[in-house]
């Protein structure tokens, strides 16, 4: 029993890596695709954003259909695709042809991504035996950007960039051929599709993401700016009045009603958008300006990786003892110290210790902070919104990112000053975009206090699990 159990948190761990290390084994890359493809730095956010756009837009409707069609096969639709578009990414020659296939790859990991996390919820019911699992699945989703940091830089100069995504085909297949001999499928809810829903929400989001990355290029006053934003204004206005009068929403407005879920769902929205960004700006400063390679630059990222992987062992004990709500507050407090000291870089900073201790910082906060958000995400959730509810999770996750990038890009830009891009210039550019960083993540912590203010009381009781039931998804 014990082994079939260790199956099935490695199936679903190996599906959730899968996942996070396609979206960050091409960072280290971002300067050689830049160079092949003449791609900007503005214009290099939408190798992440187009694959984080889609799948984070789309999260919710993939989490539907798990529902009703069944979440073992939702997650194999999902891991086919995402298999096939790895191989058209690593083979693209085009600009086009890359962004495209990056996006065929965010909208299947849409459809992947929530099954993972409600067929953990099904598999482990106990409620000791879900906080483990929890804090491996959490450390998965924190850590694995760090793994393909590595592994990305690794292949970037000495094999090629491209041969990052095809590390994904032996993991796909093998999941293709072990999820129906270890998963068991969920039970089927008849039910639509809340088409609208979903295309509203994607739109909203691109249309929001495409407005900033223009005012970052192009300026704030030009005209596709504006629409871009008041597009993406009306649309996520047009998404929340679709799900108030759908009879079945993707995003049943009713998650929002509990007051935890509700400030999960944003304080983890607010910390990756700050926490996320780091992977994209400091790469690039560590070989344009430190003269780092692209291996090098990966290895640099090590020391967070290295510590975010061992908090996983210390999770399970911190909470039992401290609860989940103080051990998010003294992550994410601890988070944005890291922050801050990261972000005093310039031309002439040494890694050692100046970055490196900061990493370590960040790593440990960060470590601690993703599986306290998942327990509040899911907590109190009845049986008919398990799959909604785990959506959200990951919705919040994959649009905090996106939209935080290009946020923390008009920063960079403006920084940049239009001037000539020397390396004091682009260190002086990164620090700044680091301390916007800072920035979400403060807002994150102060989210958390608001929101969770009653329940900071002296005499209450930590926990495993938040106070409420989890209902089981079906």
């Amino acid at each position: 029993m014990k082994s079939s159990k260790n199956m099935i948190l490695m199936l679903i761990v190996a599906c959730q890596l899968m996942i996070m290390l396609d979206s960050s084994v091409m960072i280290t890359a971002l300067p050689e695709i830049g160079a092949t493809m003449h791609l900007s730095t503005t214009s290099l956010t939408w190798v992440q954003n187009a694959y984080i756009l889609v799948s984070g837009g789309l999260l919710l409707l993939g989490a539907r259909t798990g529902d009703i069609i069944g979440k073992r096969r939702t997650l194999s639709l999902g891991i086919a695709v995402f298999t096939v578009a790895s191989v058209l990414v690593g083979v693209a020659q085009s600009t086009e042809f890359l962004l495209i296939s990056r996006a065929l790859q965010g909208l299947a990991a849409a459809f992947a991504t929530p099954s993972t996390l409600s067929l953990l919820s099904v598999s482990f019911t106990e409620a000791k035996e879900r906080a483990k699992a929890l804090a491996v699945y959490s450390a998965i989703a924190g850590a694995g950007g760090s793994v393909g940091l590595v592994l990305g830089g690794w292949l970037t100069e000495f094999v090629s960039w491209r041969v990052g995504m095809f590390i994904n085909v032996p993991i796909g297949i093998a999941v293709l051929i072990l999820a129906p001999r270890f998963l068991n499928e969920t039970d089927k809810n008849a039910g639509k599709f809340d088409v609208m829903g979903a295309l509203t929400s994607v739109l909203g989001m691109s249309a929001l993401v495409f407005g900033f990355i223009q005012a970052a290029s192009e300026g704030w006053d030009r005209p596709l700016t504006l629409i871009s934003l008041a597009v993406g204004a009306a649309m996520l206005t047009s998404f929340v009045f679709i799900e108030a009068r759908a009879k079945q929403p993707i995003t049943p407005l009713r998650l929002f009603s509990n007051r935890r879920r509700s400030g999960a769902y944003l304080g983890r929205f607010l910390m990756v958008a700050g926490n996320y960004s780091l992977f994209f700006f400091l790469p690039q400063y560590l070989q344009n300006v430190l003269g780092f390679t692209a291996f090098q630059a990966g290895i640099a990222f090590l020391p967070m990786m290295l510590v975010q992987f061992g908090m996983m062992y210390a999770m399970p004990r911190l909470i039992s003892r401290f609860g989940n709500l103080k051990v998010l507050i003294a992550g994410i407090a601890i988070a944005i110290i890291g922050t801050l000291l990261l972000s005093r870089l310039s031309s002439q900073m040494l890694y050692f210790p100046e970055m490196f201790f900061p990493l370590i910082i960040i790593g440990i906060g960060a470590g601690m902070v993703f599986s306290p958000f998942t327990s509040f995400g899911i907590a109190e959730v009845e049986a008919r919104d398990a799959g909604a509810a785990s959506g959200l999770v990951n919705a919040a996750h994959q649009t905090g990112g996106s939209l935080g990038l290009a946020i923390l890009v008009t920063v960079f830009e403006a920084a940049m000053g239009g001037g000539e891009a020397s390396k004091s210039a682009f260190a002086h550019a990164t620090s700044t975009a680091i301390l916007g960083s800072a920035a979400f993540l403060t807002a994150a912590l102060v989210v958390v206090l608001v929101w969770f203010m009653s329940d900071l009381k002296p005499d209450k009781k930590a926990s495993l699990q938040p106070e409420g039931k989890f209902a089981k998804p079906t």
